[in-house]
Formats: C-alpha cells, structure tokens, sequence
C-alpha cells in the first residue's frame, strides 16, 4: 500500500509529500476510454514515438517525472536522488502548496497530462489513489514514456491488461511496484534458496493496524477507491512475496473477514501452482502492531524465513532500501539492460489482480455454499 511515514529515516530528505487537506489527487478528464483522447501532443492522448526500451538513453542521466506526491512518493524522491544516473526533472499534484516546495527545482504541473505535454521526460512514476492509476498511466504509456505505478496496477485486472497490452503495443516498459520483494531479508532468503530442495510451500503474512498508515488517505477505507479491503491492497504484496518464491498460483479457497461498514479487515487465501507446491497468505488490517514476514518450507521438510522488518527500527524504516531496489530496477528496464529474471518469477502486476478478484470470488462462493 502506499503507506505513511511518521519517522524520519536517518539522513532521508524532509518529506515533500506529507498528508495534505485529504483531497484526493485527480486526474484531467480524458475525453474517450479507448484509442486517442484528442488534442495535439502525446500529452492530451495521442500516441507518441514508438521506441525501443534504453533507445537513445545510453551514456545520459534519466529524467524522471513523478506523478502524485502523497505520502508514499517520499520514498521515490529519496531513492531518485541514491541511484546513480538519475535526476527528478518534474513533479505533480493538483494541490498547489505541495507543489510550492519543489518551484525553481524542478518543472511543477497541476495535471498529469500538461506535465506529458511539456516533454523532457524518460519515465513517469505514477503513485496517486488506486482508482486514478488506469487513467494516468494510459496516457503516460500513449506519450510513449515507460511507467512504474505503485501496486495494484489498476483496480481490475481487465484494466491492467489493457495497459499491459498499450505497453506492449508502444514498446515501452510498464513496472508495477511491489516493494517487499525488494527486501534485504527476502533476498537473502532467495539466494538461500538456490541449489536446495524443491519449495513445497510458502506462507506470506501481512499484519498492520491499517488506520495506523493511511494518515489522511482515507480513500483506502474506501473500496470503489482502493478496490477493495486488505485483500485489494496489501494482498498485492504478499501474492508478489509468493510468486517470486514458488511461481504463479490459483486461488483455491478465501476465508474473508468484513467489519460493519463491508471492507474486508482480515483474510486468508490458499493457493496452489504447478507440480504441487502449496501458498497461504494471511492478511490482518487490524493487527495491534507490525508484522512481515514470509515462511518457506521445503521437500526435505527443512524451513526458512525472513522477516521483512527485522534490522529496521522504526515504522516504515525498511521502505527506504526497498524504493531504491524499486527504482533501480525500473531505472534499468528503462535503459535496456535489466538483470534477468524469470518470466514467472518477476513482477506481474495483471496476475496480482488477477489474484485478488479470484479471492473475492471464492469468498462469494463460500457465503453462498
């Protein structure tokens, strides 16, 4: 989730997002939901140069355009400024005081699609409410710019398709943010990994008190917003956390908890993938504290686990090193020479949602049992 930030991490740059008046951020009107959305430039709708990924990028710093600057965007800003090879060139959001801190910096818009307009772009960060993510990042991948969107891509997976498919179409890359596999802890385990038994299970647990991170953002309280509850929006991770262990998974059972007001607060999904090999990803909005972690038992019955919040003392404080595996990654598929990565282990962010909406349904199917 995008998630709030009530500590400083040391040496991290003052927050330029803080919680603002609790208006959400949109997006300018697009006049028609599919082909061009008029006007004369890539910017207002109309498909920009078709180029290959790292085309006429080599040897130059990127510059890097962030729309949205919530809460979360705190974290791009920060790593934008460690990864080497990189410079925040523009930013946006419709509030004028939050973008007052950046003027004589950086080029500031009020609308997403002036900012395309404008040029001088390499790349679009797109973290603003849930709802806005298929609209804002339809245009940035039409004005030819590859975008990375903070988890989930979209609200549905039809959505996410269509951008996967635009993406696809422009050649450009389309990276959804899923943070936690950028964990120091997880990629230890990942590397614990190689060369043992066969993975036989993953269990990934994503426990918060959800009132505690969303500050001022209630819209994720909100699920035509937010998509959904907990399932919605820390689901994403924890699925991400499962497939980069074990490969895709189905879902095969849902048992979902609704407070008074229908937003799903606690949720436990089983899942399974090829050759057997089980997933379990528990959920809890209302969880007195912090806990994450991810457990993986092997063929030969051995165990291991990572705590995603082991070595950070503070809330939120291992999201730092996290954005930077974040950007990082996106900053190389940019230029073409991105590590390799298994197809089925890498970040999907249409299966995500395809994930979610199949545990919606299967808690449908279980009330109606």
């Amino acid at each position: 989730m995008s998630e709030r930030e009530t500590t400083e991490a040391p040496g991290a740059p003052t927050a330029p997002g803080e919680p603002r008046d609790g208006r959400p951020f949109r997006p300018e009107p697009t006049e028609r939901q599919g082909g061009s959305a008029g006007g004369d430039d890539p910017g207002e709708g109309r498909p920009g140069p078709v180029r290959r990924a790292g085309e006429g990028l080599v040897g130059r710093e990127l510059r890097f355009g962030v729309v949205g600057l919530g809460v979360i965007s705190r974290f791009y800003l920060a790593a934008l400024e460690r990864v080497a090879g990189l410079r925040l060139a523009a930013v946006c959001d419709r509030d004028a005081e939050v973008l007052e801190r950046h003027r004589g910096r950086v080029a500031c818009f009020e609308g997403h699609r002036e900012m395309l307009a404008a040029g001088g772009l390499d790349a679009v960060v797109v973290t603003v409410p849930n709802d806005l993510h298929l609209a804002i990042c339809r245009d940035a991948l039409r004005a030819g710019l590859p975008v990375c969107v903070e988890k989930p891509l979209a609200l549905r997976a039809a959505e996410g398709a269509e951008l996967a498919a635009l993406a696809v179409e422009r050649r450009v890359p389309l990276f959804t943010a899923f943070h936690r596999r950028y964990n120091a802890a997880v990629l230890e385990l990942c590397r614990d990994l190689e060369g043992v038994a066969p993975v036989r299970s993953v269990t990934a647990r994503y426990f918060e008190l959800i009132e505690e991170h969303v500050g001022r953002d209630r819209w994720y309280l909100d699920p035509e917003r937010c998509g959904g509850g907990c399932v919605a929006d820390n689901g994403p991770n924890a699925y991400d956390l499962v497939r980069l262990l074990a490969g895709p998974m189905g879902v095969d059972a849902a048992a979902v908890v609704r407070d008074a007001g229908g937003v799903d607060r606690s949720a436990v999904l089983e899942l399974s993938g090829t050759g057997g090999v089980r997933g379990r990803i528990e959920l809890d909005w209302a969880y007195r504290g912090e806990l994450k972690d991810v457990t993986v038992e092997l063929a030969d019955g051995s165990v291991l686990r990572a705590d995603l919040l082991a070595g950070h003392d503070g809330f939120k404080q291992s999201l730092w090193h996290e954005y930077e595996g974040i950007v990082g990654e996106f900053a190389a598929l940019v230029r073409g020479d991105a590590r390799p990565v298994r197809p089925d282990r890498g970040p999907d962010g249409v299966d995500a949602l395809r994930v979610v909406e199949a545990a919606y349904r299967a808690e449908r199917a279980a009330v109606r049992g």
